[in-house]
């Protein structure tokens, strides 16, 4: 029995031995094939920065898509407890640049759509329907000539608006000439001296249009599975500082499989025209408050933010 007892243990014994043997092994295997998907990565890189460096178009985007719905009966714990709500909110960011030893062209989009529902089934009056919330669409295309590695002569159309309500009411349209610099990789700022934002809305008693000067900063980069955008757009009116305006846009992506990762957009805006525009709106004529102007108006900085699932193109 003691004979039986011992050769079990040492068969044992020499079952662990085996199987602790083989995980160092197959983790020793395992080490030298990541250090050849390592090396081959890198050369996979540096093929990659001699493919961007070359003349010729480079196109990309990237998006977040984020959203929820839920539905309740008999929920009595809250005020409303027969209701259906949801939300949802979409980005999309796009380029396509043609970059050449003597000249660039860089065209980009931008967009973030959101709609809110909520129903409550116990009202007839109120609405069953997805509003739109956010809504914002910028387009823009840089033309310029090189006159150095870092310097060149610009020219810049940017085009802000909204599309699912009051499409172009109000649109802005800049056009101007100036200067692009790029002083590191990835980074474009654009000084226009000469600017001309064309202002389009149904009420010309706020909304005016007027000469000034843009500058625009952008930085938009891919590191691993992580892209991000960081833009930065403001007009400086020459006739009035009411008249000025400026917007500036941040967009994160990280990639957690295959195309699919996680996104965060935010945007912070500062704009006295359609401060006031809104106030009017909310005036109220038989109230005891004095009626918005542009010296009593109250701007406020407006923002939005979105996060969810995101989409690599």
């Amino acid at each position: 029995m003691n004979k039986k007892l011992l050769l079990s243990a040492c068969f044992m014994f020499a079952i662990t031995l085996g199987f602790a043997q083989t995980k160092e092994e197959l983790q020793a295997q395992k080490a030298e094939k990541q250090a050849e998907a390592d090396k081959f990565q890198a050369e996979a890189d540096a093929l990659q920065k001699q493919i961007d460096a070359l003349p010729g178009w480079r196109v990309g985007a990237f998006g977040t898509i984020g959203g929820s719905l839920s539905e309740f009966n008999n929920w009595y714990a809250q005020g409303a407890p027969n209701n259906s709500s949801g939300n949802i909110g979409i980005t999309f960011n796009a380029f396509a640049n043609k970059i050449e030893d003597k000249y660039f062209w860089r065209n980009s989009l931008n967009t973030n759509l959101s709609w809110v529902k909520l129903d409550n089934k116990d009202v007839d009056t109120d609405s069953d329907d997805f509003e739109p919330t956010t809504d914002v669409f910028n387009l823009s295309s840089l033309y310029g000539r090189n006159i150095s590695k870092t310097w060149a002569i610009s020219g810049l159309m940017e085009y802000r608006t909204t599309l699912l309500d009051n499409f172009n009411d109000p649109g802005y349209l800049d056009l101007g000439v100036g200067a692009t610099w790029t002083p590191i990789e990835n980074l474009i700022v654009v000084i226009h001296p000469l600017n001309y934002n064309f202002v389009f809305a149904d009420n010309d008693a706020v909304f005016e249009s007027s000469l000034g000067a843009k500058i625009v900063a952008d930085y938009t980069r891919q590191i691993g599975a992580i892209a991000f955008k960081s833009n930065f757009s403001t007009f400086q009116s020459y006739e009035s500082s009411d008249l000025s305006n400026w917007t500036w846009t941040n967009s994160f992506s990280y990639t957690l499989w295959k195309m699919i990762g996680v996104g965060f957009d935010f945007a912070l805006r500062s704009n006295k025209q359609e401060a006031l525009s809104y106030a009017l709106g909310q005036y109220d004529p038989m109230g005891t408050a004095a009626e918005p102007t542009f010296d009593n108006i109250d701007n406020k900085l407006q923002s939005y933010y979105t996060i969810g699932l995101s989409y690599k193109f």
